[in-house]
Order: C-alpha cells, then structure tokens, then sequence
C-alpha cells in the first residue's frame, strides 16, 4: 500500500497502518524480533497459511522492514531479519506488551512487579531452554556488547533503574511504584557476592533501560566490579518479551533475573523478584546447583 492509498496522507499513524495491515503484521515482527527468522519456524509457530506468511513477508520486505539473507542455495532459503527501520518498531512491541499486561491481563495499576501467578509471570518462567537471539546492548563504558559473556556462564540481573544521589533525582512517585525500590540494594549486595559467583563459575551483568552514561555514573559511585548494561532500544526487552512499566516517560524494566549458560541459553528465571537482597543469595544457589565444577575447584 503507498501512501497515495490512503486519505490520511498527512497522519503517520494511517501511514504506519498502511505497512503494518493487520495483527498478523505485528505477531509476524514479535516472532523474528525474538530470534525465529525462518519461514517455516514463523508458520509453524504462528499457524498462518504459508500463503498469508509468504504474502506479509514480502510486503514488509518491500517496505524495507524486514530485509532477507540467504542462508542455502539449493534450494534457495533466507532468514527475514529486521532492518533499522524495523527496529524502530521495537519501542511499540514494547508499549502494547506493557499496555496488554496492565491493562488487559491486569487491573490497570502501575507497579514493577507482578504475583507469581500472574501471565507475566509464566511468560519468564517459560523462557527457560530459551536461546537469546543475537543482539549487541551498550556497556556502561559505550563498547557494544552481547547481554551474555561470550563462552561463559553469565547472571543477567534486569531492574528497573539505579541514581546517584544527588546527581540523578529519582523519577517522580517513584517510591509510589510497587517494586520500584530496591536497585541500588540488589547491586551492592551482588557486588558484595561478586567473588563468590566467580568462584562458582559465573559472571554478573546488570541491565536496564537506562543510558548507558546514567549506568556508567551508578557502576562508578557504587564501585560495581562488574559491567552496567543498557537496554535504552529495546532489544532485549522486545526480543524476550520482559515485563515492563513506564514510568516518568521512559519504559523501565521490572526486576528480574536469568541465569545464561555459556551458548546464552536461560537455564533459571527469577521472577517476580520481590526480595532484592535476598535474591542475590538465592541466585548463588541456582548457580552452584546448574554450573558444572572443573578440576573440584569449588568450594
């Protein structure tokens, strides 16, 4: 569809309804943003006829949201990757699974938690077995990095967002937000645990959807021994379908754990998390208990 279709000619959201038709369209870029880029993986996992699949595949492509790369010849085959533009639409990947969960699956409130029966919940716990896709985040120093160290064992500690004091206010009603507390306490404590995780055979990433020059402020005032980790695209986010609240304009990860194996598959999932500290001791459990030992190094 052009633009010339529409009589809206002037409205990007008629414009941005002319490339993305249907709910198929933003299940079909939910699915490839999260790591299935393959024909049949996308039909087999949406159960669309292979004629609509083939049909919103070249339209999207055709629109430059979606680009192809082949990956056999014979016969020939393509993985569907999201272009720049399509990740552009990650931030509303993100907004509609927020507004699902608060609004449709929840009682309307704002919180950065949820119950442990709640669908937010399955859908963490579900991730396990999970392969990430692969995605670069922003460490705290601006290097580009995976969310998970490359050929290690990594603890992935999502939360909501940590400030200096005095340097960085606190968004407003933030101590008002359920579950909003408590991220300066969660980085301490794991930094105070640092080495016992290294003894045990894992690292500690943190990551939030902060920039990564707010991060780099906090690693250095807390003195962190490990690296800060920013999700202010949305990549990880969209990618795994994390629960999110907004909260003083920005989409704020809620506070959640995944313990990563060395092909950065989830293994564990901490979710909710509603004890920050006492959490960190129970990811030394789960880590001891999933981390195989080498040479009886552990102790």
């Amino acid at each position: 569809m052009k633009k010339v279709d529409l009589a809206d000619a002037d409205c990007g959201i008629a414009q941005s309804l002319g490339v993305l038709t249907d709910w198929w369209t933003f299940l079909l870029i939910r699915d490839i943003a999260g790591g299935v880029t393959r024909f049949d993986g996308l039909q087999r996992g949406l159960g669309m006829s292979r004629r609509a699949l083939t049909e919103r595949l070249a339209a999207l492509t055709e629109h430059g949201v979606l680009h192809r790369r082949r990956y056999t010849d014979r016969p020939p085959r393509h993985d569907y990757l999201l272009t720049a533009k399509g990740e552009g639409l990650l931030p509303v990947l993100i907004a509609l699974q927020e507004w699902g969960d608060r609004h449709v699956l929840g009682d309307g409130s704002l919180t950065a938690t949820a119950a442990a029966g709640s669908a937010e919940a399955r859908r963490m716990h579900a991730l396990v077995g999970r392969r990430l896709p692969e995605l670069t985040l922003v460490h705290h120093d601006g290097t580009p990095v995976p969310p998970a160290a490359p050929d290690a064992w990594t603890v992935l500690y999502c939360f909501p967002g940590a400030f200096v004091p005095g340097v960085q206010g606190y968004p407003p009603s933030w101590g008002d937000i359920p579950g909003a507390h408590g991220c300066t306490l969660e980085s301490n404590t794991y930094a105070a645990r640092a080495a016992d995780f290294t003894a045990a055979g894992a690292l500690i990433h943190g990551v939030s959807t902060q920039r990564p020059d707010q991060l780099a402020a906090f690693a250095a005032h807390a003195e962190l021994p490990f690296p800060l980790l920013s999700d202010a695209d949305g990549r990880l986010a969209a990618s795994l379908l994390l629960p999110t609240f907004r909260a003083a304009g920005t989409d704020r990860l809620k506070r959640a754990t995944l313990l990563l194996d060395p092909a950065a598959t989830v293994r564990a999932v901490q979710f909710p998390v509603t004890d920050p500290a006492g959490s960190v001791s129970e990811m030394l459990r789960l880590v001891q208990d999933h981390v195989p030992e080498k040479d009886g190094a552990r102790g």
